[in-house]
């Protein structure tokens, strides 16, 4: 294997492990929150039970992600020295943020654990609240550098050195607002979305058991509006940033959606797959107009095609099928979401019909997908560059050898982390049923 392609496999393995546990770090400890400002508001002992059960899963997901975490950052210094020296002088301010965003985190969902039954309501309340925030600035934080990473800025390369540093003007990069939303809301909705997966699972289990269907039947509700609410706004945020490819990289807008001959009124492709001997799309849907709207609200905007680029700039073509993977996720999840609330608010229908109880619980794996499809389109999309038309890949690539060994043991450590963290979840849960706590909130 190249060895560019062997680094860029081994750490982009390291990520989608990471991301899993990352992810729902965000969204997770949200949905604690929601379900405190819940019981605090109905004394509803089930919400609180609830806050109590997903805050003991989080700790053990932390347990993963942390290590995870350390590893990618060991990583991207031993794989990318290139790239780590412009970090190092440029864009070294979200590493730093990021430790006193994550004690924060710790710091008060430790409170939180260990002392939710022996502080006043308003002080749970601002705990979790802060392990919200500080879970959520370390995934801004740390998504910030590769919103640098696309649009750079805050110094230049000059002679083989870095020259004109400004660190603030680096931080807040160009797509640093959209990334940064981006982000958070995708965690939200993700989070949300599991949390109703895991309920409607425990439903269709306990069919037969009345009290704990409806405990899991308000889980999945908070689940289901929490993700719909999140999945339109990750789609709005969307569209802006299209708008920001269209203006920053327009290759990569080019190549998510098979685009090659620059024109106005150029069509949104849905499906199919990029062919780069006839340079179409096979088998795509064609709706016209629309992607010239969606780059600048307007349907004469003229979109760059690949084209007007150099070949060796050009982004893997199968990205397309990335973006629209993440995408069509993403719309399917929504319509999931308006589904139930139609079915049990509008139509006041109290029991879900199967096929739609099954589907719910496949909806936290697909948004975690979308997650992983999502990230994979960022950072291959914007290939062959590490730093946007600034650093190439292969440059900042280290050149130490025996990477595919390495490959392979740290893919065996994720496989066994990912087994044992699923075993020890469901150990917990199998010694601490939730008939057992509701006995005793009864």
């Amino acid at each position: 294997m190249d060895h560019v392609l062997t680094a860029r496999t081994l750490f982009g393995t390291t990520m989608a492990f990471h991301i899993i546990f990352a992810t729902l770090g965000v969204g997770i400890p949200f949905m604690i929150l929601l379900a405190e400002l819940l019981y605090q508001k109905t004394k509803d002992n089930d919400y609180a039970l609830m806050a109590n059960r997903w805050t003991k899963a989080l700790a053990i997901l932390l347990g993963v992600a942390i290590p995870s975490g350390t590893i990618a950052g060991v990583q991207l210094s031993l794989l990318w020295p290139g790239f780590m020296e412009v970090v190092g002088k440029v864009m070294a301010l979200p590493f730093q943020i990021e430790i006193y965003a994550f004690f924060v985190e710790a710091l008060f969902l430790s409170i939180y654990v260990y002392a939710a039954d022996r502080i006043s309501p308003a002080m749970r309340i601002v705990s979790l609240t802060l392990v919200a925030i500080g879970a959520a600035a370390s995934a801004i934080l740390i998504t910030n550098v590769h919103a640098f990473e696309g649009t750079p800025t805050g110094f230049r390369i000059e002679n083989g050195q870095i020259v004109d540093v400004n660190p603030w003007e680096a931080f807040f990069n160009p797509s640093f607002a959209v990334t940064a939303t981006h982000v958070v809301l995708s965690a939200y909705m993700t989070g949300a979305f599991t949390i109703a997966s895991i309920a409607a699972y425990h439903m269709l289990k306990n069919r037969r058991h009345e009290r704990i269907q409806l405990f899991h039947k308000k889980a999945l509700m908070l689940g289901l509006t929490v993700g719909g609410v999140f999945s339109l706004l990750t789609a709005i945020n969307g569209h802006e940033s299209a708008q920001l490819l269209h203006e920053y990289q327009p290759e990569k807008l080019a190549a998510a959606e098979g685009l090659f001959e620059t024109q106005s009124h150029a069509p949104l492709v849905i499906g199919g797959f990029t062919d780069r001997e006839t340079q179409t799309v096979k088998w795509g849907i064609e709706i016209p107009w629309l992607l010239s709207f969606l780059a600048g609200n307007r349907f004469d905007t003229v979109v760059v095609g690949l084209n007007d680029f150099p070949e060796e700039w050009w982004p893997p073509l199968f990205v397309h099928t990335l973006f629209n993977a993440m995408v069509g996720i993403g719309m399917f999840l929504l319509l999931l979401s308006i589904v139930g609330f139609v079915w049990h608010r509008i139509r006041k229908q109290h029991i879900f019909p199967n096929w739609f109880m099954w589907t719910v619980v496949t909806a936290g794996l697909l948004a975690l997908l979308g997650i992983e499809f999502g990230w994979i389109f960022a950072c291959t999309g914007r290939q062959p560059w590490v730093i946007y038309r600034m650093m190439t890949t292969a440059e900042a690539v280290t050149q130490s050898t025996n990477l595919g060994t390495l490959f392979l043991l740290f893919t065996s450590i994720y496989v066994f982390l990912l087994v044992a963290v699923v075993l020890v979840l469901r150990s917990y849960f199998r010694r601490h049923p939730i008939e057992q706590h509701l006995s005793t909130h009864m």
